[in-house]
């Protein structure tokens, strides 16, 4: 038998890492297993590397619109190989700065394939060799990777994953995104923005689906304004594929008429997959529902010493509610007591562009719950750090509770949402009502004054719109 350890995290990813550095803080013994990259998804082929891309995009849209703002710049273009470069240079730095993190807490770091061979223990297997490791808790934090549907599977040629969309060797001239959640928004916006045709396909009746219906129109719009196509309310029932091309056969639910769109390359990004195969789950009897592991509010699966954290877990799957409890389930081994998470409060962020941004209860959502609301709303219009920036195209929309005045949700489209989001989730999480944030004085000029004044809206008392 190997080393034995107080703690033993199985997957680097964003809620393993932390999972084994805070338990590491607390003084236990912690080793983390991962048997590709440190950061996992998240930091080498998610969240980080797409951000690089869409910063190259959101620069180039610039460039391209200097005029606007007295600027010159001529013959504007790009190197996709370069931008791809920048984008794997950003992720491999960040990778490594994890690894330096993991060994400066005294975390041990274990390579290779993890499986759970009995209560405790965990055997890890690299280069055909296998060690056994005892643990008296051990977290899966496992992750999830891209759902593949049969007649879309991809071969990284013309039908891609988001693996191959974030790494092209040649630029597409057209494009189609089969899915409009956060991921297939961000690749549509990104390759759109670049100069490619974009025909982006939503089986729901609406992009976004779970975002604010206002969010949700005002998206469209603006994706339709910058020429992308959209189709909402239709499923692909097949591919044809040429040497130069794809056919999609794309039928709309409502009437059941059909309609077939060439373009160079398809990415299908219709949800993900947990990674639940061969890591023992089956002999401790975990339990799973949708390939999901069940777990309490503090990531115990109902088996002695096993729990699970992230997007191998119930939704939502996002890197930061993953980190989160990983701190809840570590803190609860340790019996220190923590605070259950509350979902509702955990901030969206979708990269594409206007960035769209929301935490707590939809409009729809809070009603159905059985709330009064008190909506309000302000436009970038009438924010003059926006004028100033040019950035003029998007709203803050605020939701309150009519009896209590308590705020139960925020949703947000424009420039840097994805920044002031995070003062309505403390907000939230600090119980704020209307009169705490009427009462809260936001710095002029910036665009969180828009914050302030959807509030105001909310009761009537708007000044600047």
């Amino acid at each position: 038998m190997a080393e034995a350890f107080d703690v033993l995290v199985i997957g680097a990813g964003p809620g393993g890492y932390v999972a084994a550095i805070r338990a590491a803080q607390l003084g236990l013994k912690a080793a983390v297993v991962e048997r590709e990259h440190l950061g996992g998804v998240c930091l080498n082929w998610g969240c980080i590397p797409t951000k690089a891309l869409l910063r190259s995009s959101e620069i180039y849209h610039y460039m391209k619109n200097a005029k606007s703002f007295g600027l010159s710049a001529e013959k504007v273009s790009f190197d996709i190989k370069e931008v791809v470069k920048r984008s794997r240079g950003v992720a491999k730095q960040l990778s490594g700065g994890i690894g330096h993190l993991l060994k400066k807490n005294k975390v041990t770091i274990l390579d290779g394939e993890a499986k759970i061979t009995a209560k405790g223990k965990v055997t890890v297997t690299k280069d055909g060799k296998s060690a056994e490791h005892a643990a008296k808790n051990i977290i899966i934090a496992v992750g999830a990777r891209a759902r593949e549907l049969p007649h879309m599977a991809p071969d990284g040629e013309k039908v891609l994953t988001y693996k191959h969309a974030m790494v092209p060797e040649t630029f597409p001239k057209s494009l189609v995104v089969v899915g409009s959640g956060a991921i297939g928004s961000e690749f549509a916006s990104f390759y759109l923005t670049m100069g490619a045709q974009v025909t982006l396909i939503e089986m729901a009746d609406r992009i976004l689906p779970v975002e604010d219906a206002e969010v949700s129109v005002a998206a469209r719009k603006s994706f339709e304004k910058q020429g992308m196509k959209v189709i909402t309310g239709a499923t692909v029932e097949g591919l044809t594929k040429n040497a130069k091309d794809v056919t999609v056969q794309v039928k709309h639910v409502k009437d059941g008429k059909t309609e077939n769109i060439v373009a160079e390359r398809v990415i299908s990004a219709v949800g993900i997959v947990p990674n639940t195969e061969n890591i023992g789950l089956e002999a401790l009897g975990v339990k799973t529902e949708k390939g999901h592991i069940v777990t309490d509010a503090y990531g115990f699966t109902g088996i002695e010493g096993v729990y699970a954290i992230g997007d191998v877990t119930a939704g939502p799957w996002l890197a930061h509610k993953a980190s989160h409890e990983a701190i809840i389930c570590v803190e609860k081994i340790a019996d220190k007591n923590p605070h259950a998470m509350n979902k509702d409060h955990i901030p969206g962020c979708t990269y594409c562009h206007p960035q769209i941004a929301s935490v707590g209860l939809t409009e729809e959502k809070a009603k159905a719950a059985g709330y009064n609301v008190k909506v309000g709303r302000f436009p970038y219009v009438g924010n003059g750090k926006a004028v100033a920036l040019g950035e003029t195209e998007g709203f803050i929309k605020t939701i309150f509770d009519e009896k209590t005045g308590a705020l139960i949700g925020a949703h947000m489209i424009g420039a840097e949402v994805t920044e002031l989001i995070q003062g309505f989730a403390v907000a939230l999480t600090s119980e704020c009502t209307e009169a705490e944030l009427m009462h809260t004085v936001f710095p002029h000029p910036t665009l969180s004054e828009m914050m302030h004044e959807s509030v105001l809206d909310a009761y009537g008392r708007a000044i600047h719109f």
